[in-house]
């Protein structure tokens, strides 16, 4: 079995330039056949009456001399019938004599010219010769001696066509399978882990489109490769951090002799926390991968946006007044809006603990609903500690973190910004980000006041 597309091109262009020659050839001789035929004709017949005048200016003694000098110099066998019957053939060596019936020689001895059809077997001509008061038939028949120089050119030249293109199509076949050749070498290299592909192949046509797609792939599944080894480090880094701190109080709660009563109870809420925190990631992560995946349910319903925002504010009245924060609400009545209220309300809540989370006591924090025409815009301001130029493009990553030596908390998981941004991106709505570092960060969502189909 052939396998390799290389033999597979070469042996296709040969069977395809082969057939294709025999068929040109049995057609086009099919074709010029009868014009071949005729040409011929009338070149004998132009010879034939060359002889006999010849023939009539020379008188020559010897008739069997002179026709076989002329078919020497014509190269045209000769055939001459008497009335009485009697023939005469003079040929080249090794020359067969034509087939030629009775009824043409009975037509030429009757003073007519004959040319051979398709019912006659030869091509041959019959021009009446008067000899000695006596008309003869002379029937010059078409050399094969010049057929068989024809058939062997055009077979040469046929044979150097297919040499000729055989060669050409070596080099094309090279031309065409060689990028393959290097995008399966790539593949295999992908297949074993190495995302450094980097085919040098610059082409116009589809190959090079071929090519150039899959280098972006490859730099797709780099990208992807490097993400999903950042998440399984990220990952391993925020469960482990809490479970060592588990595990640790854990033992020590189990030795009565190392722990006082009265730290026990610190011990144990210091578990407790970690353990709400490992929660709090399994929870973020979860809904994540499920933001991320095309079943994630969307339900999109018509509410009020203003009373939403309202009862998460409520809702984290306990956390925003132990740090006596001071929250200023600019919400119009009856802002509509069609979208998941579920999400929406996942949305407020983690921009306004971060909020709670990063502004230092006695801070404000305002949240303002701009409506208008066709979106309605939600700004969460406030005085807090803000962000550096360098961290703003890198705040909705996951299981990025702020700095802690300057915002001194490490308690959050670095998922928050990274859902809301998600969520955000689902209504088909825009997230910007405005911070100042010491003064304080500002964020404002756009949504759509109905979602597009």
């Amino acid at each position: 079995m052939i396998k390799t597309l290389y033999v597979r091109i070469l042996l296709t262009f040969l069977g395809v330039i082969l057939f294709s020659l025999i068929c040109s050839f049995f057609i086009g001789l099919y074709v010029f056949q009868k014009q071949i035929s005729d040409e011929g004709q009338n070149e004998m017949l132009k010879v034939g009456r060359e002889m006999i005048h010849r023939y009539d200016e020379a008188k020559p003694a010897d008739l069997d001399e002179f026709l076989s000098s002329m078919v020497r110099i014509s190269a045209h066998p000769i055939h001459l019938y008497a009335a009485s019957g009697e023939h005469a053939f003079y040929g080249l060596p090794d020359e067969s004599a034509a087939v030629i019936s009775s009824e043409a020689v009975h037509q030429v001895l009757q003073g007519q010219v004959y040319r051979s059809g398709a019912e006659d077997p030869d091509t041959f001509i019959g021009i009446p010769f008067m000899l000695q008061g006596e008309w003869q038939a002379l029937f010059l028949q078409y050399s094969a001696e010049n057929e068989h120089i024809v058939n062997r050119m055009m077979l040469f030249v046929l044979l150097l066509v297919l040499g000729l293109g055989s060669l050409c199509m070596i080099a094309a076949a090279r031309y065409l399978v060689e990028p393959i050749k290097a995008l399966t070498n790539a593949t295999r290299r992908m297949a074993l882990g190495d995302f450094e592909v980097d085919l040098a192949v610059k082409r116009m046509d589809e190959i090079g489109e071929l090519t150039q797609s899959y280098t972006e792939m490859a730099r797709g599944l780099k990208k992807l490769e490097q993400m999903r080894q950042d998440f399984v480090s990220n990952v391993s880094h925020e469960i482990q951090t809490p479970l060592t701190s588990i595990s640790g109080f854990a033992k020590a709660l189990q030795n009565p002799d190392l722990i006082p009563e009265e730290d026990r109870k610190d011990y144990l809420e210091i578990i407790a926390a970690e353990s709400g925190r490992l929660s709090r990631l399994s929870d973020n992560l979860l809904k994540l991968a499920s933001l991320d995946s095309d079943h994630h349910p969307f339900t999109a319903v018509d509410f009020r946006l203003d009373e939403q925002i309202r009862t998460i504010v409520v809702t984290c009245e306990p956390q925003w007044s132990a740090r006596h924060l001071v929250i200023d609400l600019e919400l119009p009545e009856a802002v509509h809006i069609v979208g998941d209220e579920d999400q929406l309300k996942q949305v407020w809540m983690n921009l306004l603990g971060n909020s709670i989370k990063f502004t230092p006591e006695g801070g404000k924090i305002s949240v303002r609903i701009d409506s208008r025409a066709d979106e309605a815009v939600v700004t969460v301001r406030d005085t807090g500690i803000g962000i550096a130029p360098e961290e703003l493009h890198a705040v909705f990553q996951r299981f990025y973190k702020l700095d802690k030596s300057r915002h001194g908390s490490s308690s959050g998981n670095g998922l928050g910004l990274a859902i809301v941004q998600k969520i955000v991106s689902l209504h088909q709505g825009q997230i910007e980000l405005d911070s100042t570092p010491g003064e304080g960060t500002t964020i404002r969502i756009r949504l759509p006041l109905r979602q597009k189909e």
